[in-house]
């Protein structure tokens, strides 16, 4: 019988993670027609079906979820073999993969990893923003190194360290009824229409969970995806959103938007650096960790 390849058992876990070909595809920069032929080669192998093709994605059979927890042990052998050997490298090289939600991204990164780069100048980054809970499921899995999250989700599946703190604003067009404030309460916006960030979003969970929590109405105008997106809504009069003081203080000299603290014990809010085993991972993966949260005892 012929040697696995071990391509085509990371192309059939990238699909099961994505329970879709066509996502899986675009992860990993491959044609879904060479994906499907992977996972049917697979499956030619083993005579057994791996996967149940749906209209809208996939359903992974028993000998799939079999497969895929074999797939996730040889990668987690062949991450511990990479940090051990790293050791003996003489230069730091390689690859990163760091996901991050929206408020990293906007905020914090873009110096931190200027100050990572400088240090280690060979190493590549891969970078991609996302959720935060999606962010967690993909550290769990193996398919990032390291994730940038909000302490606000279930992160128990994952070691973290504290990252960084911000604090919540409350932003309004030029001219509304609350500009010129210094601060506001969540309940004396809910006369007003919203801008809020896409559903996944771990700060507009927060927002909501909060409202609901002080039986106050949130009404949702439109939900957009970034922070740039959100402020421009509000500058064109759609409605009043509550962002992150980096994602506002920078702005606001040129933006057509008044900003103001918003007045909850829950608008302090910590950001975490995540990974699934720090021993198990690369040298410079372990290096960045450091430069992000130098000297940070682990959470439990």
């Amino acid at each position: 019988m012929a040697h696995l390849d071990l391509i085509s058992l990371r192309l059939f876990a990238s699909v099961v993670e994505h329970r879709n070909i066509a996502q899986a595809s675009r992860a990993n920069n491959i044609a879904a027609s060479a994906v499907s032929k992977r996972v049917a080669d697979l499956e030619a192998r083993f005579g057994v079906a791996l996967l149940y093709r749906l209209r809208d994605g996939i359903e992974v059979t028993p000998a799939g979820e079999a497969l895929y927890r074999y797939v996730q042990s040889i990668s987690r052998i062949a991450e511990d073999m990479d940090a051990e050997l790293s050791e003996f490298s003489s230069g730091a090289k390689g690859l990163v993969r760091l996901w991050a939600n929206t408020s990293a991204v906007t905020q914090f990164l873009p110096e931190d990893l200027a100050s990572y780069v400088a240090q280690y100048p060979e190493v590549r980054i891969d970078l991609r923003e996302d959720t935060s809970d999606r962010i967690v499921q993909a550290v769990g899995q193996g398919t990032a190194d390291i994730g940038v999250i909000s302490d606000q989700i279930d992160h128990s599946s994952i070691e973290t360290r504290l990252y960084r703190r911000d604090t919540l604003m409350v932003i309004v067009p030029k001219g509304h009824e609350l500009d010129g404030r210094d601060s506001v309460r969540l309940g004396e916006t809910a006369s007003y229409q919203h801008v809020g960030l896409q559903a996944g979003s771990s700060l507009q969970a927060k927002i909501l969970t909060e409202a609901k929590t002080s039986d106050i109405d949130i009404r949702m105008r439109v939900q957009v995806f970034g922070f740039d997106g959100v402020r421009r809504m509000v500058e064109a009069g759609l409605g009043v959103a509550v962002l992150p003081e980096g994602a506002v203080l920078p702005y606001i000299e040129k933006g057509e938007f008044a900003a103001m603290n918003l007045n909850e014990p829950w608008a302090q809010r910590s950001l975490l650096v995540g990974y699934r085993e720090f021993r198990s991972l690369p040298v410079v993966a372990r290096a960045m960790i450091e430069c992000f949260a130098p000297g940070e005892v682990p959470s439990p």
